[in-house]
């Protein structure tokens, strides 16, 4: 009898501990897409990636100008050249084509390489908001809302956080989430 009142007493100690950590256990939820696309520092690497990617498209279109140019003068003036310049001149534009070939890769690597300059203090801040929002708050866990299935809306501290970084959150119909404001840079006009 004593074994079994202890077995008793042990489960029961479980059970309470158990149903103590869940009633301890808050769990938020946030976009962290939706959080950079209302924070004004995106918008402004956002300006800053297209201005960068205007200047560099407009930089390719003046080589491939030139390139055209050089071309012409050299169909124009090879009737005249003795071949060892004809050599020369082909050699340096056919080094300035394969160049200028190359460009596109450049430029979206460059785009690429700045956008993630640009972003990574940006998402730094984002998450030490989201992180210090949900301590704040006595959140135990947060989960970014794209991967949850089912979520309560009372749950989403998108507006906790952006109260805590100073930032209005755009008025939305029930149900609707802004859409993501992510510099996606395209080298293709």
């Amino acid at each position: 009898m004593k074994k079994v009142f202890t077995v008793l007493f042990i489960a029961m100690s479980f059970l309470m501990a158990a149903n103590e950590v869940s009633a301890q256990t808050k769990i938020g939820y946030v976009s962290s897409q939706d959080l950079l696309g209302i924070m004004p520092e995106t918008r402004k690497a956002d300006s800053s990636l297209t201005q960068l990617r205007t200047a560099l498209i407009q930089n390719a279109q003046e080589k491939e100008t030139r390139l055209n140019a050089d071309i012409e003068k050299f169909n124009k003036d090879s009737a005249t050249m003795s071949e060892a310049i004809k050599t020369v001149k082909r050699q340096d534009l056919q080094k300035a084509y394969q160049d200028l070939a190359g460009e596109e890769q450049r430029i979206q690597e460059q785009l690429q390489q700045r956008q993630q300059e640009l972003l990574q203090p940006i998402q730094k801040k984002a998450n030490d908001a989201v992180q210090a929002t949900a301590k704040e708050n006595g959140y135990t866990y947060v989960f970014e809302k794209e991967v949850l299935i089912v979520a309560p809306s009372g749950e989403d501290i998108l507006p906790l956080v952006a109260k805590r970084l100073g930032i209005k959150v755009p008025n939305q119909p029930a149900g609707t989430t802004p859409p993501p404001v992510t510099p996606r840079p395209n080298t293709k006009q």
